[in-house]
């Protein structure tokens, strides 16, 4: 099976985005009107960060809000296989240390850490809001998709509790088994960017793994497990994973989660709940105590 390649400005974007939604869970977006050049930086500075000696970075070590540098070995995406081997620097939705929601201790809800980098916090924060903007549109085609109002998760994602994702994996060393173990996106949507090196692999429903292509300027976007409990399983999350790559690999991840409030039940349409309501933020936490355990 193929990764399809969506045009976002196609006039059919919804019906070719449900199809890839019920088929392999991946599809390349096209046409998304995010300028090569903002891209360009965040690749830039992301490189920037992780060449800071480790004993900078680890002042900005993870923390339960699900913001800051996590350290190579610190992540098991699959708990049958080895430690993941990469680095990674998270970002949420960029608010003030005296923002009500992070006086009042709400889920997710903390101060973004920035590593001593000219303009890194400035880039970083531009492309949060680019790829924000662009994961609610998308939301919107697959609200028609669904035979919903294209408007209907409008008032689920405008504070999302989202994660912008540097991360960087070395190059393989001898007897390496993996770079990030197999596993499905927690989220509703995924848009990823990367490098260009290989490693990215899907297993669509017929089980075969298969390589992701690499397409200049496109997004990699798939299905997350929030949106397959949201959709009660119209949709479904397709594992992938990260091999050794044969050469040092950066890539940049946005995880659109809802707010941390939002209610996540069967959408109306899709018949019988499969599964109880809960909301975005109790959903998010408990697949990160599975990840950091």
């Amino acid at each position: 099976m193929s990764l399809p390649i969506i045009d976002w400005t196609a006039p059919d974007r919804a019906e070719q985005i449900g199809r890839a939604a019920r088929g392999p869970g991946f599809f390349l977006l096209t046409g998304h009107g995010i300028a090569g050049a903002l891209i360009a930086d965040v690749f830039a500075q992301g490189a920037r960060f992780f060449d800071l000696p480790a004993k900078d970075k680890s002042t900005l070590a993870i923390d339960a809000d699900n913001r800051g540098w996590a350290a190579e070995g610190t992540e098991q995406l699959d708990p049958k296989d080895a430690p993941d081997r990469k680095e990674a620097f998270n970002m949420g939705l960029d608010l003030a240390a005296d923002d009500p929601r992070v006086l009042a201790r709400e889920p997710f809800r903390g101060v973004n850490k920035w590593p001593d980098l000219p303009d890194f916090a400035d880039t970083l924060r531009a492309y949060f809001s680019a790829v924000h903007r662009l994961g609610v549109d998308v939301m919107g085609a697959v609200a028609e998709d669904l035979n919903l109002p294209s408007d209907y998760f409008d008032a689920s994602l405008d504070a999302p509790i989202a994660t912008l994702r540097l991360l960087s994996y070395p190059a393989a060393v001898p007897d390496q088994k993996v770079g990030a173990g197999a596993h499905t996106d927690y989220g509703a949507l995924t848009f990823l960017l990367t490098d260009g090196v290989p490693g990215l692999q899907v297993r669509p429903r017929d089980g075969a793994w298969i390589d992701v292509p690499h397409v200049d300027g496109a997004y990699i976007v798939n299905i997350g497990d929030c949106l397959m409990r949201w959709s009660n399983d119209v949709y479904v999350s397709t594992p992938h994973r990260v091999l050794p790559p044969p050469a040092a690999r950066m890539s940049i991840a946005f995880f659109l989660d809802p707010n941390p409030d939002a209610v996540i039940k069967a959408l109306p349409g899709t018949g019988p709940a499969k599964y109880p309501e809960t909301t975005g933020a109790a959903y998010l936490r408990s697949r990160l105590e599975e990840t950091y355990a």
